[in-house]
Parts: structure tokens; C-alpha cells; sequence
């Protein structure tokens, strides 16, 4: 985490104020991955041979760059299940590392595998049953305490008189000024309740990664498909400084576009001043190395359904966050208005729908610059075979034209799912019980 500002902060601010977590899960980079987890498709990673989740296998054409159409290296692999959704679920990018290829559409694509589980489908549906019925028994008592409130005469014996034939409200009924009680059975049986349905998530939990550690991709072209050494790809919160405290004239009000996030949450906006505009700086470029600076060693941004953090000012950004129109400025000599900062608010609209289901594209993950140091430096670790060293030679030694140079260049990939993760069949019509579907991926370079 990048230092603080000694100038900015006291020894009391340290001690009253706390990091501020948000809601970005960070993908850090976790040691080489052990051998028998490499066919799990569960473990998510950076680089390595992808283990997929369907019963076919893709076609090795699924990383194929667009640009001079051989095969990518996964970039990273991500286990990412939906909640409350019956599917497995796994994001896979590969990447071009040809210097040709870059700033070229189609040199970075992603994919989204997945696959119905039947047995954690059952245990949802009986979660959600169970929650079902007691969302009906709480209404049915709301109902019955309403109309007690609304009795005409509560003095009036008659209704305390009549035999009871409410069923559940007989309860409420003998005791209409407390809250229902429950019996120390029925506490035992929703303690057992609970107690079955954690036995059951973690029992679903393992048939799960035993189901993917059972899958395996050879005999398979994805086999001597080219790739980076694999490393795990482990988790963690982002957390963030407070802002700091400014002694500043009373009456006077600064806003940081760099902290809009800690306090707007996922509503964050760029704003700058109208000044700030004609300096040939790039106040988003600033605001994205302040914020990474945080955590150096991310690789990967994740927020399904969240707010991506752009890199520089460019065409994806103007197209990701739009300018919002100016209310007009008065013409008359007499009135003086300041003109409002110029702010730029997050709109996923402007992008192409999800082909299948026309529902929109959410924002899901980025991979940040980080992963290309990691990838570059286990490439230069990895050892040349014989073969491969002896043809370098011999091209060195014939004059042979230089190859194309190796090496990633964007500053950040954003990747747009389908809002409703669909899985249908290749129509669009029908429910699927597994899917492979390319989605959108935003590619921000570094010029």
C-alpha cells in the first residue's frame, strides 16, 4: 500500500481513522500452482492451460487472435459462480502478445463457460422453498396483527370467545400484544435446520471441486496450445485510506474526484474543474495510478455489476462515461453565473447487448498492468527446450529476419457480461444445461 503523506496526517488522525473497505475484490497473484490442481477448473489462476467446466471441449479457435489468427495465451481463469444461481461458472481471457497485434481489435477476447449443477440446484430450490414459506407465514401474521389493530370495539368479548380456527393465527390471537413465540422444539428443529443447510453448502462445495478436479484436457490441441506458467490467483478486499483531514477557511468546500467511490459507493463520478481542462494533464490516468497505487500487486479487478476504473482519457472512456449536458449560461450582461464542473457519470448503455438474449452487458472485471509484469517475467523464467534454443541459434547465425517483438501493451482490458448470465442454446430460445459464450471485452491501451 502506498505510503501516506506525513504533511497530511497527525498521529490522532491514525488512531481515530480506519481504511475504508470497498466493494472491489482484488486478484493478487499466489505462488505456482500445484499439480494437482491444474485441471481443476475451480482454482482460478494467471496464465497456464485452461480447464474448462462444459462436457464438450471448446474449439482452440475460441483463442484465436483476430489479428494474425494464431493461438493466445490465457491470460488469466477465473472462478466466478453467480449467487443463488444453479450454474458452475468460469470466466476465461486470452491475450496476444505479438507487438503487431496490439491496439488491434480482437487481440484480447473472454469467455464465459458454463454448467448446470443439479445437486446444488436442489438445494437452492429447497433454500428457496423454505424461504418462500416463511416469507407467506410472515405476511399471514402481519395480516392477522392488522386486524387486530383494526378492531371497531377491542373491549368487546366476542372475538377472545370464538373457538379458534385460524390455524397459524391462533397463536397471535392468545397473545396479541407480544410477538410469537417459538416452542424449544421448533428452536431445535431450526437449529438443525441450519445445521443441515451448512452441511449441505459444504457438501455441495466438494462435489463441486471433485467434479472439476475429475475434468481433463488431454488428449486435447489445447494441450500444445502455447501458454504462460501458471500461477494461482488468490483474492482479497481492496481497502482504501480515509480522506485526509485539510484546515481549511470555514465556508470552503474542495472535492477530490479520487475519493468519489469511498463516499458515493458504485455511483462514482469524475468531476473537473473547467480549468483543470486546458492543462495538458490526464486527471483520469492520475486518478487510476492513485488508486492502484493502493495495492501494486493487483492483477485483476472484480465487481460484477460495479464500476470500472478507467485508465486514461481516450474513446472507451468518452464512451463509458459520457459528459453530462450543461444547463445554458445567461446572456445578459447583468447576470453572472459559475459555470458547473464539467462531471462525468458511469453509462454502460452505449453498449452492443448480449447477442443471444438482447439483455444489457454489466461490468464484471479488468485486468490491470500488473499482469503483464507477472506474465513477462515467468516467460523470461521459463526455459528454452533444446530444440527451441538450437532453431533460435541457427535463424541468429543465417541473418534471418528479426522476429516480431513480444509484448503486451494496453493499460487496462474491461470485461461486459450478460446481466442475466443466460444460458441457452445457440437460437437463443431454449434453456441450455451448458454454455460457452464470447462476451465484451474494452481494451484501453498505453500510448
Amino acid at each position: 500500500m502506498a505510503p501516506k503523506d506525513d504533511d497530511e496526517w497527525s498521529d490522532s488522525d491514525d488512531d481515530v481513522l480506519s481504511e475504508i473497505e470497498t466493494s472491489v475484490l482484488l486478484g493478487v497473484p499466489d505462488g505456482v500452482i500445484d499439480g494437482v490442481d491444474i485441471n481443476d477448473a475451480a482454482v482460478s489462476r494467471i496464465g497456464g492451460h485452461p480447464a474448462f467446466i462444459p462436457s464438450r471441449e471448446p474449439s482452440l479457435s475460441s483463442a484465436s487472435c483476430k489479428s494474425c489468427s494464431k493461438t493466445m495465451e490465457l491470460l488469466v481463469q477465473i472462478w466466478c459462480p453467480v449467487e443463488d444461481s444453479p450454474h458452475d461458472r468460469v470466466l476465461y481471457v486470452w491475450g496476444c502478445a505479438q507487438g503487431s497485434c496490439q491496439k488491434k481489435d480482437g487481440s484480447v477476447r473472454a469467455w464465459r463457460g458454463l454448467r448446470f449443477n443439479e445437486k446444488y440446484a436442489a438445494k437452492l430450490e429447497k433454500k428457496l422453498a423454505k424461504k418462500r414459506a416463511q416469507e407467506k407465514a410472515k405476511a399471514e401474521a402481519e395480516a392477522v396483527k392488522n386486524k387486530i389493530a383494526t378492531m371497531s370495539n377491542p373491549f368487546s368479548m366476542q372475538q377472545s370467545s370464538a373457538p379458534n380456527s385460524f390455524g397459524f393465527g391462533t397463536q397471535i390471537f392468545n397473545n396479541a400484544s407480544a410477538e410469537p413465540t417459538t416452542s424449544p422444539l421448533e428452536e431445535a428443529a431450526e437449529a438443525s435446520d441450519a445445521e443441515s443447510e451448512a452441511s449441505a453448502s459444504s457438501s455441495s462445495d466438494e462435489s463441486v471441486i471433485v467434479a472439476m478436479a475429475s475434468v481433463t484436457i488431454g488428449p486435447s490441441p489445447w494441450v500444445s496450445a502455447p501458454s504462460y506458467p501458471s500461477l494461482y490467483l488468490s483474492t482479497t478486499s481492496e481497502f482504501l485510506p480515509p480522506p485526509p483531514k485539510v484546515k481549511l477557511p470555514p465556508g470552503t468546500q474542495v472535492q477530490d474526484p479520487a475519493d468519489d467511490e469511498v463516499k458515493e459507493g458504485k455511483n462514482a463520478s469524475w468531476t473537473f474543474e473547467a480549468y483543470e481542462n486546458s492543462l495538458e494533464v490526464d486527471h483520469v490516468f492520475d486518478r487510476f495510478t492513485k488508486r492502484v497505487g493502493y495495492e501494486g500487486e493487483q492483477c485483476v479487478r472484480y465487481e460484477l455489476n460495479g464500476v470500472p476504473l478507467p485508465f486514461a482519457s481516450d474513446k472507451v472512456f468518452d464512451l463509458l462515461f459520457p459528459t453530462q449536458p450543461l444547463p445554458p449560461l445567461p446572456v445578459t450582461k447583468a447576470a453572472f453565473k459559475v459555470v458547473p464542473a464539467q462531471k462525468r457519470i458511469y453509462d454502460p448503455t452505449s453498449l452492443s447487448p448480449c447477442p443471444l438474449c438482447k439483455s444489457k452487458r454489466v461490468f464484471e472485471c479488468q485486468l490491470m498492468p500488473n499482469l503483464i509484469n507477472i506474465l513477462r517475467s515467468t516467460e523470461t523464467d521459463k526455459k528454452l527446450t533444446d530444440e527451441e534454443r538450437r532453431k533460435a541459434v541457427e535463424k541468429a547465425l543465417k541473418g534471418g529476419d528479426a522476429p516480431d517483438t513480444r509484448g503486451m501493451g494496453w493499460g487496462t482490458c474491461m470485461i461486459f457480461v450478460c446481466e442475466k448470465d443466460c444460458c441457452v442454446d445457440d437460437d437463443g430460445e431454449f434453456e441450455a444445461r451448458e454454455c460457452w459464450r464470447e462476451e465484451l471485452v474494452m481494451v484501453q491501451w498505453d500510448d
